[in-house]
């Protein structure tokens, strides 16, 4: 595995590929919100006793990954959701320990809120112990609170961005540090990546342009969208990159009892039925899109059932999609 790029476990010819994103709870519905309730949890904070079982689940039964969030502190006012909770590299550094199979993904790290040196330490640590399965997902961040709290300029951040990228990738090969714009033979940042290159995923735009992206990332994370307005997102990121970057995207999901019960639009996703869902999956891997993270937390059937259903009945569908892939990217 090491030998090979993270990006392998998630973009497979002629199919789409799936993932979960964490937190894996159901929280959300009404029998979760009476069990926050119970529990004495604040609106918002995920139900995480569950967490360690069903990622294991997910990555003995054919998932591509796991995704997860960079949320330094819970703001209740102006997001009301607490993200993935844990520190995100500290939490990737347990998932590499307790899955053999699955990418770790990050959905996606605040690159100007860190300092580049411990970032690029954070993640090598987490690719080496992973033996290479990092796809490291980077942002500029959006949550309001984040920069003044550490005293940092927002308005800069697209700046800070671009030289965090350059930083990583710099650190990570080896002939010294990044030292005020010379590298320094003396200085070496341990461990060295298990993969040749960790891909660094961006999220949204980070206050960049389309042509800088296409030059210097390996992959593009989008919101959830319409099959339309998504399969032009992939045409242009395709166009750009020659084919080369990876497409991928999330759908927030209420998976029904009835395989047959048709789409109901929720926000980022749909509550459906297990046909209409493979249906759309199968709208998105014909305009090119790679993988696609689901999140449970709108879920009114508890996690561990849907995962059964995913990896049951969903996946073996997907895995004889007729569309191609390659098709799309070559578009």
């Amino acid at each position: 595995m090491s030998k090979n790029s993270a990006l392998d476990l998630i973009r497979k010819p002629n199919r789409l590929t799936l993932g979960l994103e964490l937190p894996l709870d159901n929280d959300w519905s009404p029998a979760g919100e009476a069990r926050r309730v119970v529990a004495g949890r604040p609106r918002g904070v995920p139900d995480l006793t569950a967490q360690a079982d069903l990622i294991r689940a997910a990555d003995e039964r054919g998932f591509a990954a796991i995704w997860i969030r960079d949320v330094p502190v819970f703001d209740a006012v102006n997001m009301g959701d607490a993200g993935s909770v844990y520190d995100v590299f500290s939490h990737l550094g347990y998932l590499a320990g307790v899955t053999r199979n699955v990418a770790l993904g990050t959905a996606a790290v605040v690159l100007p809120i860190r300092h580049p040196l411990m970032t690029a330490k954070a993640a090598a640590s987490v690719d080496v112990l992973s033996d290479g399965r990092l796809i490291l997902g980077v942002a500029s961040g959006d949550r309001p609170v984040e920069y003044p709290l550490l005293g940092l300029d927002y308005e800069t951040r697209g700046e800070a961005f671009r030289d965090a990228v350059t930083y990583l990738r710099a650190a990570w090969q080896p002939g010294g540090l990044p030292v005020n714009d010379k590298r320094v033979p003396s200085l070496d940042l341990l461990p060295r990546p298990a993969q040749p290159a960790i891909p660094i995923v961006v999220a949204r735009q980070a206050g960049q342009d389309d042509r800088w992206l296409a030059a210097n990332m390996d992959g593009r994370f989008v919101y959830p969208g319409a099959v339309e307005r998504i399969a032009t997102q992939v045409q242009h990121w395709c166009e750009a990159t020659s084919g080369r970057g990876a497409f991928i995207s999330a759908f927030h999901l209420d998976l029904l009892d009835d395989a047959d019960a048709p789409a109901e639009p929720i926000r980022f996703g749909a509550r459906v039925g297990r046909n209409g869902l493979i249906a759309h999956l199968n709208a998105l891997a014909g305009v090119g899109v790679d993988h696609l993270a689901i999140n449970l937390r709108r879920s009114g059937r508890p996690p561990g059932e849907i995962i059964e259903e995913l990896a049951s009945d969903v996946l073996p569908a997907l895995a004889t999609n007729p569309e191609t892939t390659s098709e799309a990217h070559a578009a």
